[in-house]
Protein backbone atom coordinates (compact mmCIF):
# COMPACT_ATOMS: atom_id res chain seq x y z
CA UNK A 1 0.00 0.00 0.00
CA UNK A 2 1.45 3.34 -1.05
CA UNK A 3 1.86 6.21 1.41
CA UNK A 4 0.02 9.43 0.64
CA UNK A 5 0.98 13.01 1.45
CA UNK A 6 -2.15 13.30 3.56
CA UNK A 7 -1.01 10.34 5.66
CA UNK A 8 2.39 11.93 6.17
CA UNK A 9 0.85 15.25 7.22
CA UNK A 10 -1.46 13.51 9.70
CA UNK A 11 1.48 11.52 11.07
CA UNK A 12 3.39 14.77 11.60
CA UNK A 13 0.49 16.64 13.19
CA UNK A 14 1.17 15.28 16.73
CA UNK A 15 4.84 16.28 16.44
CA UNK A 16 5.39 19.42 18.51
CA UNK A 17 8.05 22.06 18.29
CA UNK A 18 10.04 21.40 21.51
CA UNK A 19 10.08 25.09 22.49
CA UNK A 20 6.61 26.24 21.43
CA UNK A 21 4.71 23.04 22.34
CA UNK A 22 2.55 23.33 19.21
CA UNK A 23 2.16 21.05 16.22
CA UNK A 24 4.77 21.65 13.54
CA UNK A 25 1.94 21.32 11.03
CA UNK A 26 -0.16 24.02 12.70
CA UNK A 27 2.90 26.27 12.98
CA UNK A 28 3.50 26.02 9.24
CA UNK A 29 6.89 24.38 9.69
CA UNK A 30 6.19 21.53 7.22
CA UNK A 31 7.07 23.16 3.91
CA UNK A 32 6.95 20.21 1.52
CA UNK A 33 6.52 16.45 1.33
CA UNK A 34 7.86 14.26 -1.49
CA UNK A 35 7.14 10.52 -1.60
CA UNK A 36 8.88 7.79 -3.62
CA UNK A 37 7.60 4.37 -2.57
CA UNK A 38 8.46 4.05 1.13
CA UNK A 39 10.96 6.93 1.08
CA UNK A 40 9.62 10.26 2.30
CA UNK A 41 11.48 13.55 1.89
CA UNK A 42 10.25 16.31 4.21
CA UNK A 43 11.36 19.91 4.32
CA UNK A 44 10.99 21.61 7.71
CA UNK A 45 11.21 25.38 8.16
CA UNK A 46 12.90 26.25 11.47
CA UNK A 47 11.72 29.39 13.22
CA UNK A 48 15.26 30.75 13.44
CA UNK A 49 18.62 29.97 11.92
CA UNK A 50 20.81 27.92 14.23
CA UNK A 51 17.83 26.52 16.15
CA UNK A 52 19.35 24.76 19.20
CA UNK A 53 16.74 21.98 19.07
CA UNK A 54 17.11 21.14 15.37
CA UNK A 55 18.33 17.60 16.13
CA UNK A 56 15.37 16.98 18.42
CA UNK A 57 12.95 18.09 15.70
CA UNK A 58 14.67 15.83 13.18
CA UNK A 59 14.37 12.87 15.53
CA UNK A 60 10.68 13.48 16.18
CA UNK A 61 9.88 13.86 12.47
CA UNK A 62 11.83 10.72 11.55
CA UNK A 63 10.09 8.67 14.23
CA UNK A 64 6.64 9.87 13.19
CA UNK A 65 7.26 8.96 9.55
CA UNK A 66 8.88 5.69 10.58
CA UNK A 67 5.62 4.72 12.27
CA UNK A 68 4.07 4.65 8.77
CA UNK A 69 6.60 2.03 7.71
CA UNK A 70 8.58 4.58 5.70
CA UNK A 71 12.08 6.01 5.92
CA UNK A 72 12.45 9.76 6.31
CA UNK A 73 14.90 12.21 4.86
CA UNK A 74 14.60 15.56 6.62
CA UNK A 75 15.82 18.76 5.05
CA UNK A 76 15.79 22.11 6.83
CA UNK A 77 15.18 25.69 5.78
CA UNK A 78 14.44 28.83 7.81
CA UNK A 79 11.24 30.85 8.03
CA UNK A 80 11.14 34.38 6.64
CA UNK A 81 10.01 37.39 8.70
CA UNK A 82 6.38 37.11 7.57
CA UNK A 83 6.22 33.44 8.52
CA UNK A 84 7.77 34.15 11.92
CA UNK A 85 5.21 36.90 12.51
CA UNK A 86 2.42 34.38 11.83
CA UNK A 87 3.96 31.95 14.32
CA UNK A 88 4.18 34.66 16.96
CA UNK A 89 0.57 35.67 16.40
CA UNK A 90 -0.61 32.06 16.54
CA UNK A 91 1.02 31.22 19.87
CA UNK A 92 1.25 34.63 21.53
CA UNK A 93 -1.38 36.88 19.99
CA UNK A 94 -1.18 40.30 18.40
CA UNK A 95 0.97 42.67 20.49
CA UNK A 96 -1.14 45.64 19.47
CA UNK A 97 -4.46 44.03 20.31
CA UNK A 98 -4.81 45.69 23.71
CA UNK A 99 -2.95 48.92 23.07
CA UNK A 100 -3.93 51.75 25.35
CA UNK A 101 -4.85 49.56 28.31
CA UNK A 102 -3.59 50.46 31.74
CA UNK A 103 -1.13 48.59 33.95
CA UNK A 104 -3.47 49.08 36.90
CA UNK A 105 -5.91 46.72 35.19
CA UNK A 106 -3.39 43.94 34.77
CA UNK A 107 -2.04 45.16 31.45
CA UNK A 108 1.42 46.09 30.36
CA UNK A 109 2.00 48.57 27.59
CA UNK A 110 0.39 47.10 24.47
CA UNK A 111 -0.53 43.57 25.61
CA UNK A 112 -2.51 42.13 28.48
CA UNK A 113 -0.52 40.35 31.15
CA UNK A 114 -1.89 36.79 30.94
CA UNK A 115 -1.23 35.97 34.59
CA UNK A 116 -3.40 38.87 35.76
CA UNK A 117 -6.49 37.53 34.00
CA UNK A 118 -9.15 36.21 36.34
CA UNK A 119 -9.38 33.06 34.23
CA UNK A 120 -5.65 32.35 34.36
CA UNK A 121 -4.88 28.91 35.78
CA UNK A 122 -1.35 29.96 36.75
CA UNK A 123 -0.55 30.44 40.42
CA UNK A 124 1.92 33.29 40.83
CA UNK A 125 4.29 32.92 43.79
CA UNK A 126 6.34 35.97 44.76
CA UNK A 127 9.39 34.95 46.80
CA UNK A 128 10.51 37.89 48.94
CA UNK A 129 12.96 38.75 51.69
CA UNK A 130 13.62 41.82 53.76
CA UNK A 131 17.34 41.77 53.05
CA UNK A 132 19.97 39.97 51.01
CA UNK A 133 22.04 37.04 52.19
CA UNK A 134 19.20 34.83 53.40
CA UNK A 135 19.35 32.44 50.42
CA UNK A 136 16.13 33.64 48.78
CA UNK A 137 17.25 32.88 45.21
CA UNK A 138 18.49 29.44 46.17
CA UNK A 139 15.17 28.72 47.85
CA UNK A 140 13.28 29.97 44.79
CA UNK A 141 15.34 27.84 42.39
CA UNK A 142 15.01 24.62 44.35
CA UNK A 143 11.33 25.18 45.16
CA UNK A 144 10.62 25.70 41.44
CA UNK A 145 12.33 22.39 40.58
CA UNK A 146 10.51 20.59 43.40
CA UNK A 147 7.15 21.82 42.08
CA UNK A 148 8.18 20.66 38.61
CA UNK A 149 9.00 17.22 39.98
CA UNK A 150 5.35 17.00 41.01
CA UNK A 151 4.41 17.05 37.33
CA UNK A 152 3.66 20.77 37.16
CA UNK A 153 4.78 23.13 34.39
CA UNK A 154 6.96 25.83 35.90
CA UNK A 155 8.00 29.33 34.84
CA UNK A 156 10.55 31.36 36.77
CA UNK A 157 11.21 35.10 36.49
CA UNK A 158 14.42 36.44 38.00
CA UNK A 159 13.18 39.90 38.98
CA UNK A 160 16.33 40.70 40.94
CA UNK A 161 17.69 42.80 38.09
CA UNK A 162 20.64 44.07 40.14
CA UNK A 163 21.69 40.78 41.72
CA UNK A 164 20.48 38.32 39.09
CA UNK A 165 21.61 34.76 39.82
CA UNK A 166 18.93 32.38 38.54
CA UNK A 167 20.70 31.43 35.25
CA UNK A 168 23.85 30.48 37.16
CA UNK A 169 21.92 28.55 39.81
CA UNK A 170 19.96 26.59 37.20
CA UNK A 171 23.05 26.03 35.09
CA UNK A 172 21.49 27.61 31.99
CA UNK A 173 24.05 28.41 29.31
CA UNK A 174 21.88 29.27 26.31
CA UNK A 175 20.16 32.61 25.74
CA UNK A 176 16.42 32.88 25.02
CA UNK A 177 15.32 32.25 21.44
CA UNK A 178 13.81 35.31 19.73
CA UNK A 179 10.97 34.87 17.21
CA UNK A 180 9.59 38.15 15.86
CA UNK A 181 10.24 39.99 19.17
CA UNK A 182 8.78 37.08 21.15
CA UNK A 183 11.20 35.50 23.63
CA UNK A 184 11.25 31.73 24.14
CA UNK A 185 12.78 31.09 27.58
CA UNK A 186 15.40 28.35 27.94
CA UNK A 187 14.44 25.36 30.05
CA UNK A 188 16.40 23.12 32.38
CA UNK A 189 15.39 20.75 35.19
CA UNK A 190 11.76 21.27 34.10
CA UNK A 191 11.91 25.03 34.72
CA UNK A 192 11.62 27.71 32.01
CA UNK A 193 13.37 30.88 33.13
CA UNK A 194 13.99 34.48 32.11
CA UNK A 195 16.46 36.84 33.75
CA UNK A 196 18.37 40.05 33.23
CA UNK A 197 21.35 37.72 33.42
CA UNK A 198 20.65 36.67 29.83
CA UNK A 199 21.14 40.24 28.65
CA UNK A 200 23.99 41.50 30.85
CA UNK A 201 27.35 40.11 31.90
CA UNK A 202 27.72 38.93 35.49
CA UNK A 203 30.25 41.69 36.21
CA UNK A 204 28.21 44.37 34.44
CA UNK A 205 26.18 46.62 36.77
CA UNK A 206 22.57 47.37 35.87
CA UNK A 207 22.18 51.08 36.57
CA UNK A 208 18.50 51.75 35.93
CA UNK A 209 15.87 53.98 37.44
CA UNK A 210 12.31 52.94 38.24
CA UNK A 211 10.66 53.45 34.81
CA UNK A 212 13.25 51.28 33.04
CA UNK A 213 12.86 48.52 35.62
CA UNK A 214 9.09 48.75 35.24
CA UNK A 215 9.38 48.31 31.48
CA UNK A 216 11.78 45.37 31.79
CA UNK A 217 9.33 43.56 34.04
CA UNK A 218 6.52 44.24 31.57
CA UNK A 219 8.54 42.54 28.87
CA UNK A 220 9.34 39.56 31.09
CA UNK A 221 5.61 39.06 31.64
CA UNK A 222 4.23 39.88 28.19
CA UNK A 223 6.93 39.36 25.54
CA UNK A 224 8.03 35.96 26.83
CA UNK A 225 6.11 32.91 25.62
CA UNK A 226 5.30 31.06 28.83
CA UNK A 227 2.57 28.73 27.49
CA UNK A 228 0.22 28.94 30.50
CA UNK A 229 2.35 27.28 33.21
CA UNK A 230 0.86 25.84 36.38
CA UNK A 231 3.18 28.01 38.48
CA UNK A 232 5.03 31.25 37.89
CA UNK A 233 7.66 31.87 40.58
CA UNK A 234 9.16 35.34 40.78
CA UNK A 235 12.42 35.87 42.64
CA UNK A 236 12.08 39.39 44.00
CA UNK A 237 15.04 41.60 44.87
CA UNK A 238 15.63 42.12 48.60
CA UNK A 239 13.64 44.87 50.24
CA UNK A 240 10.54 46.74 49.16
CA UNK A 241 11.55 48.92 46.22
CA UNK A 242 10.23 49.73 42.75
CA UNK A 243 10.24 46.19 41.40
CA UNK A 244 8.11 44.78 44.21
CA UNK A 245 5.64 47.62 43.80
CA UNK A 246 5.46 47.16 40.01
CA UNK A 247 4.83 43.43 40.31
CA UNK A 248 2.10 44.03 42.86
CA UNK A 249 0.49 46.35 40.32
CA UNK A 250 0.92 43.93 37.41
CA UNK A 251 -0.08 40.77 39.33
CA UNK A 252 -2.59 41.65 42.05
CA UNK A 253 -3.62 37.99 42.51
CA UNK A 254 -0.11 36.92 43.51
CA UNK A 255 0.76 34.94 46.64
CA UNK A 256 3.73 36.25 48.61
CA UNK A 257 6.11 33.99 50.54
CA UNK A 258 8.69 35.51 52.86
CA UNK A 259 12.13 33.91 53.27
CA UNK A 260 13.96 34.53 56.52
CA UNK A 261 16.70 32.99 58.64
CA UNK A 262 16.24 31.96 62.28
CA UNK A 263 17.87 34.87 64.10
CA UNK A 264 15.59 37.61 65.48
CA UNK A 265 17.38 40.41 63.60
CA UNK A 266 16.71 38.73 60.24
CA UNK A 267 13.12 38.07 61.22
CA UNK A 268 12.51 41.73 62.03
CA UNK A 269 13.90 42.78 58.67
CA UNK A 270 11.91 40.08 56.87
CA UNK A 271 8.66 41.40 58.24
CA UNK A 272 9.16 44.56 56.17
CA UNK A 273 8.36 42.51 53.06
CA UNK A 274 5.10 41.55 54.74
CA UNK A 275 4.38 45.21 55.52
CA UNK A 276 4.93 45.97 51.83
CA UNK A 277 2.41 43.31 50.87
CA UNK A 278 -0.18 44.85 53.18
CA UNK A 279 0.33 48.28 51.67
CA UNK A 280 -0.21 47.07 48.09
CA UNK A 281 -2.99 44.57 48.90
CA UNK A 282 -1.02 41.39 48.30
CA UNK A 283 -1.72 38.29 50.36
CA UNK A 284 1.10 36.83 52.44
CA UNK A 285 0.64 33.07 52.22
CA UNK A 286 3.56 31.70 54.19
CA UNK A 287 7.05 31.92 55.65
CA UNK A 288 10.08 29.84 54.69
CA UNK A 289 12.98 29.61 57.15
CA UNK A 290 16.37 29.00 55.52
CA UNK A 291 19.64 27.95 57.22
CA UNK A 292 17.63 26.46 60.08
CA UNK A 293 20.23 23.99 61.32
CA UNK A 294 23.42 22.18 60.45
CA UNK A 295 23.61 18.42 60.86
CA UNK A 296 27.08 17.39 62.04
CA UNK A 297 28.94 14.17 61.35
CA UNK A 298 27.68 12.99 64.72
CA UNK A 299 24.08 13.20 63.45
CA UNK A 300 23.17 16.02 65.83
CA UNK A 301 21.48 19.22 64.68
CA UNK A 302 23.31 22.44 65.48
CA UNK A 303 21.25 25.64 65.39
CA UNK A 304 24.03 28.01 64.37
CA UNK A 305 21.78 31.05 63.91
CA UNK A 306 19.36 30.39 66.73
CA UNK A 307 15.98 28.75 66.44
CA UNK A 308 12.33 29.66 66.05
CA UNK A 309 12.60 32.90 64.07
CA UNK A 310 10.65 31.60 61.11
CA UNK A 311 7.89 30.12 63.23
CA UNK A 312 7.66 33.31 65.28
CA UNK A 313 7.24 35.43 62.16
CA UNK A 314 4.66 33.01 60.76
CA UNK A 315 2.73 33.15 64.03
CA UNK A 316 2.73 36.95 63.98
CA UNK A 317 1.40 36.98 60.44
CA UNK A 318 -1.01 34.11 61.15
CA UNK A 319 0.22 32.22 58.10
CA UNK A 320 1.84 28.77 57.89
CA UNK A 321 5.54 28.11 58.24
CA UNK A 322 6.02 26.31 54.92
CA UNK A 323 9.26 24.63 55.91
CA UNK A 324 12.69 24.78 57.52
CA UNK A 325 15.58 24.41 55.08
CA UNK A 326 18.78 23.02 56.62
CA UNK A 327 22.18 24.60 56.15
CA UNK A 328 24.13 22.12 54.04
CA UNK A 329 27.28 22.78 51.98
CA UNK A 330 25.81 20.86 49.02
CA UNK A 331 22.93 23.35 48.78
CA UNK A 332 25.29 26.30 48.46
CA UNK A 333 27.77 24.44 46.24
CA UNK A 334 25.00 23.24 43.95
CA UNK A 335 23.69 26.77 43.53
CA UNK A 336 27.15 28.10 42.68
CA UNK A 337 27.83 25.29 40.18
CA UNK A 338 24.46 25.28 38.42
CA UNK A 339 23.55 21.91 39.95
CA UNK A 340 20.57 22.54 42.25
CA UNK A 341 20.40 20.06 45.08
CA UNK A 342 16.75 19.14 44.41
CA UNK A 343 17.68 18.08 40.87
CA UNK A 344 20.98 16.42 41.75
CA UNK A 345 20.12 14.81 45.09
CA UNK A 346 16.34 14.77 45.62
CA UNK A 347 16.67 12.17 48.41
CA UNK A 348 19.06 14.35 50.43
CA UNK A 349 17.97 16.05 53.64
CA UNK A 350 17.48 19.39 51.87
CA UNK A 351 15.92 17.73 48.83
CA UNK A 352 13.25 16.10 50.95
CA UNK A 353 12.51 19.40 52.71
CA UNK A 354 11.92 21.14 49.38
CA UNK A 355 9.74 18.25 48.20
CA UNK A 356 7.62 18.57 51.34
CA UNK A 357 7.30 22.35 50.87
CA UNK A 358 6.28 21.88 47.24
CA UNK A 359 3.61 19.38 48.28
CA UNK A 360 2.29 21.72 50.95
CA UNK A 361 2.02 24.65 48.53
CA UNK A 362 0.56 22.49 45.76
CA UNK A 363 -1.96 20.55 47.83
CA UNK A 364 -2.68 22.07 51.23
CA UNK A 365 -2.42 25.66 50.06
CA UNK A 366 -4.36 25.32 46.83
CA UNK A 367 -6.51 28.42 46.11
CA UNK A 368 -9.58 26.97 47.80
CA UNK A 369 -7.77 27.53 51.12
CA UNK A 370 -6.97 31.16 51.77
CA UNK A 371 -4.78 32.52 54.52
CA UNK A 372 -4.98 36.13 55.53
CA UNK A 373 -2.03 37.95 57.07
CA UNK A 374 -2.75 39.81 60.28
CA UNK A 375 -0.16 42.51 60.00
CA UNK A 376 -1.79 44.64 62.67
CA UNK A 377 -0.25 42.21 65.18
CA UNK A 378 3.18 43.39 64.11
CA UNK A 379 2.28 46.91 65.11
CA UNK A 380 1.89 45.77 68.66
Amino acid sequence: MSITEEQVIEALRPVEDPELFRSIVDLGMVKSVAIAGTAVDVQIALTIAGCPLRNEIQTRVSEAIGALGATASVDFTVMNDEERAKVRELVHGNPGATAGSQAAHGHAEGRAIPFADADSRTRVLLIASGKGGVGKSSVTTNLAIALGQRGKSIALVDADVWGFSIPRMLGIQQAPTVIDDMLIPPETHGVRAISMGFFAEEDQPVIWRGPMLHKALEQFLTDVYWNDPDYLLIDLPPGTGDISLSLAQFLPRSELYVVTTPQPAAQRVAQRAAFMAEKVNLTVRGVIENMSWFTGDDGKKYYLFGAGGGQDLADRLEVPLIGNVPLVPELREGSDAGKPIVAMAPESEAGQVFAAMAEKIDVEMAPKQRYTSKLNLLNG
